[in-house]
Formats: C-alpha cells, sequence, structure tokens
C-alpha cells in the first residue's frame, strides 16, 4: 500500500512538473526537436534545472544509503547495449520526434482529454503490449 502512495504521489509530482514546465506541451517538444529556425531550447533547460536537482540527491544516496526506502536494492541496469536496445531507442526517439509525445506528457495530455494524446496512448499501450509478446 505505501508504495501505491507513493507512486501515485511521485507521478502526481512527475506530471505537475511537466505541465508547470511546459513539456507537457507538443509544441515546446517538437520546437526543442526543430533544428535552425524557430529552434525553442526551453527543454534544454528543463533537462538542466532537472540534473542540478536530482544529482545532489543521487550523489547521497549511492554513498549513505545500500537501498532505496521502499525497495531491498537498487536496480541495475538488465544487459548490455545490443542491436535491440539501440534500435528500440532510435524508434523511440522517431516517434517522440513525429509526435511530440513520450510516455509522460501523454498521460498528462491524456489525463487533460487532449484529443491528440487519446490515440497516441492506446497506440502506446499496444506496442508496449506487442513489445512484451514478442
Amino acid at each position: 500500500m505505501r508504495r501505491a502512495v507513493v507512486a501515485a504521489a511521485s507521478g502526481l509530482l512527475f506530471g505537475g512538473g511537466l505541465m508547470i514546465s511546459g513539456m507537457a506541451s507538443t509544441e515546446n517538444v517538437l520546437g526543442f526537436l526543430t533544428l535552425g529556425e524557430g529552434w525553442n531550447p526551453s527543454l534544454l533547460f528543463v533537462m538542466g534545472g532537472a540534473l542540478l536537482v536530482s544529482l545532489p540527491g543521487h550523489l547521497w544516496l549511492k554513498r549513505y544509503r545500500s537501498a532505496p526506502w521502499l525497495h531491498a536494492s537498487f536496480a541495475k541496469p538488465a544487459g548490455a547495449i545490443d542491436h535491440r536496445l539501440l534500435f528500440g531507442a532510435s524508434l523511440f526517439g522517431v516517434g517522440w520526434g513525429l509526435a511530440g509525445f513520450c510516455p509522460g506528457p501523454a498521460l498528462v495530455n491524456l489525463s487533460l482529454m487532449q484529443g491528440a494524446a487519446l490515440v497516441f496512448v492506446p497506440a502506446m499501450l499496444a506496442g508496449a503490449w506487442l513489445a512484451g509478446r514478442r
């Protein structure tokens, strides 16, 4: 139960941060991914700000904690960098560039009943289901 509450609170905090920063807006994301005239660097500043906030906490955790509070151990990467990972990351990037959505902002927009998210999120879930069946 405690994990579910922490997960819900974390999701709400993340979604709120996406909305406040404007990163739930596909126009801002596509503006960042458009190089040249009309480039919007705001996503760069959001990511930089996130690193400035999270890096000290991450370093503190690595030094003083052997496990997170609600889990037995820290997660480790599942495997090596291989062709499947590179292909999947490339496919993710192409989809992000075409739609202006990645999973977090897509769920925020779905909760706001934005039209594009009503199509994107079911397609994303279907793709995740298909990938899991492979």
